[in-house]
């Protein structure tokens, strides 16, 4: 052990931007958006309790792992995920949290878990996400054209004027995007049963296409406490500041009783 984290996880290619703690009593594994990579959580754990220990998910395709092929189905990526963190699953409690596609995913992976007898999370945490059981708007966003792919990253707001207008660096990552597109667009809503674990469902009031009960909708899918909030801002309010500081302090609250 090194800091409290086994030595395994430190330098481990699916563990980007972790941030090992000395003493930790509780993981939070956080799954990005699409598009997104483990740098989003970067600062997480300066206002997290000490005792959690944040370990952002860093999937192929992005950051450091760039030259690597993106997934498009959800099955292969979940089968992958199972296996990269099946060694860290036992020796602390542990909690999900994902924002939009990381939603979908962590939610997957849960039932994937539950499966196969392994520990389930303390708590699901799902952002920006409709409950997985609904229908969705059957969008194939990800065989779009350039042009109209482009505009359709412009309208969710998500990335950078100058980031969109840059050519060079949208022809990087293009393939990283629409990998992530496909991996959601071809990923139907779910017909499992409820799982065990409490969760919490997060979004922005100003989501036009996540909205409110949507996310109650979640409360369907645990057989355990669920818990719901809206913070300001849209679809990606996780990296606005004020939004950003509320949900950092709700999550601080609700995973305290899993280590206290």
């Amino acid at each position: 052990m090194v800091g409290g984290t086994p030595q395994s996880m430190q330098g481990h290619p699916w563990f980007g931007s972790l941030k090992p703690r000395p003493r930790p009593r509780l993981r939070l594994f956080c799954f990005p958006f699409a598009g997104g990579g483990a740098m989003v959580y970067r600062t997480w754990h300066q206002a997290l309790p000490p005792e959690v220990e944040v370990c952002p998910l860093a999937l192929p395709g992005r950051e450091r792992r760039m030259r690597e092929k993106g997934f498009t189905r959800m099955e292969p990526l979940v089968d992958a995920l199972a296996q990269a963190m099946d060694p860290f699953l036992d020796d602390l409690p542990f909690a999900f949290f994902g924002h939009s596609m990381g939603a979908a995913i962590s939610y997957e992976l849960s039932h994937r878990l539950l499966r196969d007898g392994r520990p389930l999370p303390s708590r699901l945490f799902v952002s920006g996400r409709r409950a997985s059981h609904l229908a969705g708007d059957e969008r194939t966003d990800y065989l779009l054209p350039n042009d109209q792919f482009i505009e359709r990253l412009r309208e969710m707001q998500g990335t950078p004027e100058e980031v969109l207008a840059n050519q060079e660096l949208m022809a990087l990552i293009l393939p990283l995007l629409r990998a992530d597109f496909e991996l959601i667009d071809t990923h139907g809503p779910t017909t499992y049963g409820p799982l065990p674990c409490p969760i919490t469902a997060l979004g922005g009031v100003g989501d036009g296409e996540v909205e409110h009960h949507h996310l109650a909708a979640w409360e369907e899918l645990t057989d355990a406490d669920f818990d719901h909030h809206m913070l300001p801002g849209g679809h990606f309010f996780i990296q606005e500041p004020e939004p950003l500081a509320r949900l950092l302090t709700v999550l601080s609250h609700q995973l305290r009783p899993y280590f206290a």
